[in-house]
């Protein structure tokens, strides 16, 4: 039986250089974020990894209370589909190599983007959409797609990412912080919920605040 009071959060950030602008907001979102998960009860470990057309893991397991403020260095071009692709299948044979009391009893992938796809060599969107799927279904895993200058929810499903757990949201301070407002309590909902149980997913106020409330 896996470890029920242990959650391991899996953060993938663009940080391609169209993130330039709202670098600053997404350092202080995904602050506020990773502080909001340290006021619920539970142990949490974080794994962060970055992406342009290069990946990067930044750290792995690093227990909640010991995550450093997010450093964000934008660059280089958009390789989404590698940056899931990568992170998902490296977690899945970390986890598949622990004994399985040792595995957390939860896990929520949290991807960000400000753009289209442009750059992967290694992956496609139906490899990505098979690989999620597959890990929603059989390891009950978790993903939330935020999306800024796209249709998050049509390019998530695309993907592999439920409609309910996809988010638009707008390129500015407001936007970026509403939408990490709305993954933090929405990661919250889900860790506090029984196993197995439903999880709503965002709402309609959630989506509003995100485009700025537009």
């Amino acid at each position: 039986m896996t470890n029920p009071d242990l959650t391991l959060i899996a953060v993938l950030l663009d940080r391609s250089g169209s993130m330039h602008s709202i670098k600053g907001d997404t350092q202080g979102g995904f602050d506020a974020y990773i502080a909001k998960q340290r006021e619920q009860p539970g142990s949490v470990t974080v794994t962060l990894a970055q992406f342009d057309d290069h990946y990067e893991r930044v750290y792995s397991n690093v227990p909640i209370a010991d995550v450093p403020p997010l450093d964000l260095q934008p660059r280089g071009v958009t390789a989404l589909y590698d940056g899931i692709g990568r992170l998902t299948t490296e977690i899945g044979e970390e986890l598949a190599a622990k004994p399985e009391h040792e595995r957390p009893g939860q896990v929520i992938v949290v991807v960000l983007t400000d753009g289209h796809e442009n750059a992967s060599k290694d992956w496609t969107h139906h490899a990505v959409k098979e690989v999620i799927t597959r890990q929603e279904s059989e390891f009950a895993w978790d993903y939330l797609f935020l999306g800024a200058n796209i249709d998050a929810v049509a390019i998530g499903e695309q993907m592999g990412f439920k409609s309910t757990n996809s988010i638009t949201y707008a390129a500015s301070p407001a936007g970026v912080t509403n939408a990490f407002a709305a993954a933090a309590s929405y990661t919250s909902r889900k860790r506090a919920a029984a196993p197995g149980a439903k999880v709503e997913g965002f709402s309609d106020a959630d989506r509003a605040g995100a485009m700025d409330g537009k």
